[in-house]
């Protein structure tokens, strides 16, 4: 599922590697976008990762990645195993200041008519795969497609060292809140099975011949 990059001593990138991956790297893609956030949803079978870049201007979708719901977790567990190794060999990242909320909270469609969302990133990018590797100050997220007949970066994105704990909450947080909302869709499923009387056998009718 993932890759790990880490400075050795003499500065030079070293490789630590958790799954053999090898993608392609469509040059669309090569250069990446920088993000300075993150918006996770959950759809009716995928989760939608908006990667948000505030910077001296207004808000805006920097990057989409569409995932498969059975992929989330995998990327979660990734992420925080590069964490882990981030914080053995630099320290914990730096906290983040915490957001202001706002007195009445946001419906997505009101947070959405704030940002900017560019027609090209309306659909997103499909990943059901992801590497990650990371220097002394940033995180890069290759988010992969898995598909035969070779593995390919479907979306590139940058997040500062400090952000990785943020997204790693999100990610933690909207899979759990998901996994809760299936267990109550099974127990209502089971209830109503249980309350629903089984179908009476069809009448049968003999004729009676004189």
């Amino acid at each position: 599922m993932s890759q790990q990059n880490q400075p050795n001593s003499d500065g030079n990138s070293q490789q630590v590697q958790i799954q053999h991956v090898t993608a392609r790297v469509p040059e669309s893609v090569s250069r990446g976008a920088f993000s300075t956030g993150v918006i996770v949803m959950t759809g009716g079978s995928e989760f939608i990762l908006d990667f948000i870049q505030n910077i001296g201007g207004p808000p805006q979708v920097a990057a989409r990645v569409v995932m498969p719901h059975a992929a989330l977790p995998q990327f979660a567990d990734a992420l925080k195993k590069n964490l882990g190794m981030y914080t053995e060999r630099f320290g914990p990242p730096p906290e983040l200041p915490k957001p202001q909320q706002p007195a009445k909270p946001q419906s997505a469609q009101e947070l959405y008519d704030e940002l900017k969302l560019p027609d090209s990133l309306l659909s997103g990018a499909y990943s059901n795969g992801v590497m990650i590797g990371h220097t002394a100050s940033e995180f890069k997220l290759d988010f992969l497609t898995n598909l035969f007949p070779h593995s390919a970066v479907s979306s590139r994105v940058y997040l500062s060292a400090p952000q990785v704990p943020r997204l790693l909450e999100s990610l933690t947080s909207t899979y759990q809140q998901f996994q809760e909302r299936v267990r109550q869709q099974q127990a209502q499923q089971q209830q109503q099975q249980r309350q629903t009387p089984p179908p009476s056998p069809p009448n049968s009718s003999e004729d009676e011949m004189g």
